[in-house]
């Protein structure tokens, strides 16, 4: 099916708002509306240079290097880093004639609001096709028999990395297919403002006359160049977010809750009343994700270690919904 019609960029986080309309003042609240690891790698010490110069090229390829192996990219196709995955895929539609695009939905919304700005219409077996491997908010999935040739095909793993297994990357050897990669998800840094895509060179070749020159500050070169090269900080993440996801499950199970989809960065649940649900968490300072085309559907994040008595609390008050 096409996604839901509107075009309202609809996401998650807006603490401000949440407090001007419950109360409370920003750090008293949990935000637990995003699907960003709660626990961030590291940041450590960034060196003084990475501050003060323009990002010079040694410190891309450094990066890139690291990001290759990481994803192990397929033979003949490449990497391109850009400012967060957002900024990739308000460009991607230009990468060919405005024609029709398929995007089942419901998914993330900015593909469709990027590729209506860019003058296409949805329809079904586009000319361009878009897929959120897993998909936001149920965490569904495909396998690559699944997914036809078309003139631009847009794969979207911004959460991918928890379960890699699932990729889609080797996809990317296709002529116009890209595979989008978020920093901030998994790594826990949204601020940090970096995104990655990956496709064959000619493809990237036109992405990247389209971002200009330093599309990455130097501090997000040098800190994601370490995290991507630290696997023993990945695995030991996937292994807490999955038992973290067991009992997120088991805990919302609990208030009545039904699992109806969702990765290890977040789980969505199907229950009588969202915006009930919502509310009655926010009186508690915890910010929730709803959706605008269904009632039903309550999307959390996980919550940092430290936090998880307070949702469970709020969770097993008797005068939720």
């Amino acid at each position: 099916m096409t996604g839901p019609a509107h075009t309202k960029r609809d996401h998650g986080g807006g603490i401000d708002a949440a407090a001007r309309r419950f109360g409370g003042r920003r750090h008293e609240w949990l935000d637990l509306s995003t699907g960003i690891n709660p626990v961030p790698y590291p940041v450590g010490d960034v060196p003084k240079a990475a501050w003060e110069a323009l990002p010079d090229v040694r410190a891309m390829d450094a990066l890139l290097t690291q990001a290759r192996r990481f994803w192990g990219l397929p033979d003949g196709t490449d990497i391109l880093a850009a400012p967060g995955a957002s900024a990739l895929i308000a460009h991607l539609p230009r990468l060919a004639p405005a024609a029709k695009v398929t995007i089942n939905g419901p998914t993330y919304n900015e593909h469709e609001a990027a590729f209506r700005a860019a003058g296409w219409q949805l329809g079904r077996a586009g000319d361009a096709q878009v897929i959120v491997q897993p998909n936001n908010p149920d965490g569904r999935m495909l396998d690559a028999a699944e997914i036809p040739p078309r003139a631009l095909t847009v794969i979207d793993e911004s959460f991918c990395d928890v379960t890699p297994e699932r990729t889609l990357i080797g996809l990317a050897r296709r002529p116009g297919t890209l595979v989008l990669k978020s920093f901030g998800k998994f790594w826990g840094l949204a601020g940090l403002r970096l995104g990655f895509a990956i496709a064959r060179p000619e493809t990237l070749a036109q992405l990247a006359e389209r971002l200009g020159p330093w599309p990455v500050s130097g501090p997000a070169l040098h800190i994601a160049a370490r995290a991507l090269s630290d696997d023993a900080w990945a695995e030991e993440t996937r292994r807490r977010l999955a038992a973290d996801a067991v009992r997120m499950d088991a805990l919302m199970a609990g208030a009545g809750a039904t699992l109806a989809g969702g990765t290890s960065l977040f789980r969505l649940y199907d229950v009588a009343d969202a915006r009930a649900w919502q509310t009655r968490l926010a009186r508690h300072r915890i910010w929730t994700r709803i959706f605008p085309y269904s009632s039903r559907w309550i999307r959390l994040g996980l919550p940092h270690p430290d936090h998880w008595q307070r949702l469970e609390a709020a969770i097993g008050d008797p005068g939720r919904p």
